[in-house]
């Protein structure tokens, strides 16, 4: 999942079902890649992978049920997207609660599991698509350029204009309101 620390926008969960040795080329940790490898890797998961299937869970239900309820849902959302019904789940570092499948969480996954270094790549690609549509309907907080991310750029935009429509209220790493200089 991604999404987790941002002030404003959704936390995207993914799940890419591989062939057991397919090999990815380019496939590496989301996190180490720049937007342009993301874009085109993404590209050959989707090509190549059995199924691939992305869930978002927007700002209001991460305000409404926590952070780490949210990304059980993204990921569970995910999971259930899917076209085909997996075997076998692995994760990133954690489980996902009340999923009928056998799983196992792998520690650094992300870094060292291709499956879920795939599920990575789509959802990152899957929120950055989705925040830079946020940035034409709210134009000014500049969600295109830092993702929702507490950028020096984004906390000015905040202290400018106020908390958008998308921004988290209930959660955040610096809480919106007091960004924005109202009281909390």
């Amino acid at each position: 999942e991604v999404g987790m620390g941002p002030l404003a926008g959704p936390v995207v969960g993914g799940a890419v079902v591989l062939r057991i040795g397919d090999r990815i080329p380019g496939l590496n940790d989301s996190k180490q890649m720049t937007a342009e490898e993301r874009d085109r890797v993404d590209a050959i998961i989707r090509r190549r992978a059995v199924a691939v299937a992305v869930c978002a869970v927007d700002h209001t239900q991460v305000d409404r049920l926590g952070l780490i309820k949210a990304r059980i849902l993204a990921s569970a959302g995910a999971i259930a997207g899917l076209s085909v019904k997996a075997e076998y789940i692995l994760v990133d570092a954690f489980d996902v609660p009340d999923t009928p499948l056998p799983q196992m969480a792998v520690v650094r996954g992300d870094k060292v599991c291709a499956s879920i270094m795939a599920a990575s790549i789509v959802a990152k690609v899957a929120r950055d698509q989705a925040m830079i549509e946020y940035d034409r309907l709210y134009p000014g907080w500049g969600f295109a350029e830092h993702k929702g991310y507490a950028t020096p750029s984004h906390r000015a935009a905040i202290r400018r204009l106020g908390p958008s429509p998308i921004h988290r209220t209930s959660w955040a790493p610096f809480r919106v309101s007091e960004l924005a200089g109202l009281q909390s």
